[in-house]
């Protein structure tokens, strides 16, 4: 019986595969090789489905070190998750992906800030031809923060993102969301702690539980705000912050910090409402809050939003994202 090959393995007797699975390492191509190569760009009447203008395409999640300056002038060389994406107009397909990643290589040795996303923001346009195009960089952003008694110092790291927007009419946005970690103290749970020690001499603990409150903030025009400034309005607000270095002082102070700032999660949103509303630099801003109940299976949450019309709506949903 004639032996049967196969299109990719050898088969018994030596019948090679009917295609060539070699790798060609020494290939090298030039200009005039890659001038043959098909480009989806030149298709016509190539997409799929129905003609209709797509908002968003592009590439999520790639990643690349790049600089940031803090307030203080200092640098910091962060891994960051980057997102570029651009709008398509119906009938197109293909936007050469490439060039939102390529576009980021040309900028990599430069401090990252909005003007440089303002740019790359433009190249965007320019070079996909889109009417709208984003860009968001996410990272973990560190900063030395002090103990609360023993003197002792460490390093907080914060998850920071910053969003920027360009429409077809050059209208430039700019976002700036910021995750912050406190300590949140049951009023209830402590009236009825207090209430069993007064009443029965029983000794008992108010439930106290890591929150996380994610702060969305839209810059005025011509204004700019750091990321050091979002942590100290959170931490003005909120006043009980996670600790990182911690001796027996600093525990007990900690103890009392929350003892002076106890907060149900309603209280956590307003609070933060009313120390971003003074901040003419913030235009629009929304806050998402999560306490992470140690007395329930579940979470409380809060979401308010400025009230600027056509701004944000208080929409948030991913109350997972909060957990820490």
């Amino acid at each position: 019986m004639k032996k049967k090959p196969m299109y990719l393995h050898e088969t018994a007797g030596g019948v090679p595969p009917l295609v060539d699975r070699r790798h060609d390492a020494g290939f090298k191509s030039d200009a005039a090789y890659r001038a043959t190569l098909p480009d989806m760009m030149e298709a016509v009447n190539a997409a799929e489905g129905a003609r209709v203008p797509i908002q968003q395409v592009g590439c999520a999640n790639f990643r690349l070190p790049l600089r940031f300056r803090t307030a203080g002038g200092k640098e910091h060389t962060l891994e960051t998750s980057i997102t570029g994406t651009v709008s398509l107009q119906a009938g197109l397909k293909g936007i050469n992906m490439g060039r939102i990643m390529r576009s980021f290589y040309e900028h990599q040795d430069e401090v990252f800030s909005f003007e440089v996303l303002r740019k790359l923001l433009l190249k965007y346009q320019r070079k996909i031809d889109s009417f709208n195009a984003r860009i968001r960089l996410a990272f973990s952003y560190p900063m030395l923060q002090p103990s609360l008694r023993s003197g002792l110092a460490g390093w907080q790291y914060y998850r920071v993102a910053l969003e920027a927007t360009m429409d077809q009419d050059g209208k430039f946005s700019r976002v700036l969301e910021f995750d912050f970690v406190y300590s949140s103290t049951c009023p209830c749970s402590a009236e009825l702690a207090e209430h069993a020690r007064q009443t029965r001499g029983v000794y008992a603990t108010p439930h106290a539980q890591r929150s996380k409150a994610r702060v969305r903030v839209a810059l005025a025009a011509g204004r700019n705000v750091t990321i050091e400034d979002l942590q100290r309005h959170c931490a003005n607000a909120l006043k009980t912050e996670t600790q990182v270095m911690v001796k027996r002082e600093d525990e007990q102070a900690f103890a009392e910090l929350n003892g002076a700032n106890i907060k149900f999660v309603e209280d956590a949103a307003r609070l933060l409402y009313h120390e971003l509303a003074g901040d003419k630099r913030i235009a629009d801003f929304e806050v998402a809050c999560s306490h992470l109940e140690s007395l329930h299976s579940h979470d409380a949450v809060s979401v308010i939003a400025k009230g600027v019309k056509g701004g944000f709506t208080a929409d948030f949903r991913d109350f997972g994202s909060l957990v820490c």
